[in-house]
């Protein structure tokens, strides 16, 4: 871990040795079985798509590229009571890690609220631009291609049927994702695209929810 953040005028390699080294850091504190929704490969898209994020919305990388890295820094499981604490615990327990490692303590705060406010959960507003392009980044890796896959990962890890055969699509009833799988994309996965904090944000989640709902529509065509 770089002993001290980059500076503001940092070049580009500057940033990719800070992403690397908090990836390896990362890559031990997940070793072992992982939930296959928020593992590395989840950390490294939501990095990445915050990179793009601040490129356009012309935010402070050396708060989110952190803050990406980090924000699962403690994940409870999505039937855990303690969910909505998962957050506040990630933003402590990765800023220790970042004050121990020597990185500056004037950007911890930073740091801190936009982990914190990447839950949904946690119903924290994301006060600064840098924890609404982090937020944004984690909401979109819940939708698209990838948030399909993520979604019916979780459904494996807690046993939850794919779709109800009376009404697969939610036409007639309100959605209950605690009971079928295809209901959490009327439930909240189609709803996230709303809660983009951004532009860049905003046009990535409309295209993923077209990606979503061309699924569906390919799904309908096969039960």
């Amino acid at each position: 871990m770089p002993s001290a953040p980059p500076s503001p005028s940092a070049s580009s390699a500057d940033y990719d040795a800070l992403a690397a080294a908090l990836r390896a850091h990362m890559q031990t504190r997940l070793a072992g079985p992982c939930d296959p929704a928020h593992d590395l490969l989840h950390l490294e898209r939501v990095a990445a798509t915050a990179v793009r994020i601040a490129a356009s919305e012309g935010a402070d990388l050396r708060v989110v590229i952190p803050a990406a890295w980090l924000h699962d820094y403690v994940n409870l499981p999505k039937n855990d009571p303690r969910r909505d604490q998962a957050s506040r615990l990630a933003a402590l327990e990765a800023c220790e890690f970042l004050a121990s490692s020597g990185y500056a303590p004037d950007l911890l705060p930073a740091i801190a609220h936009a982990i914190e406010a990447h839950s949904f959960s946690a119903n924290i507003a994301p006060q600064s631009l840098e924890a609404k392009v982090v937020q944004d980044a984690d909401r979109l890796d819940g939708i698209g291609a990838i948030g399909i896959a993520r979604c019916f990962a979780c459904a494996g890890v807690m046993a939850r049927p794919f779709y109800s055969t009376l009404d697969p699509f939610c036409a007639t009833r309100e959605p209950d994702d605690a009971r079928f799988t295809i209901d959490h994309f009327y439930r909240k996965l189609f709803k996230t695209a709303a809660t983009m904090q951004t532009v860049a944000g905003r046009e990535e989640a409309g295209r993923r929810v077209e990606v979503m709902r061309r699924y569906l529509r390919e799904l309908g065509e096969e039960i």
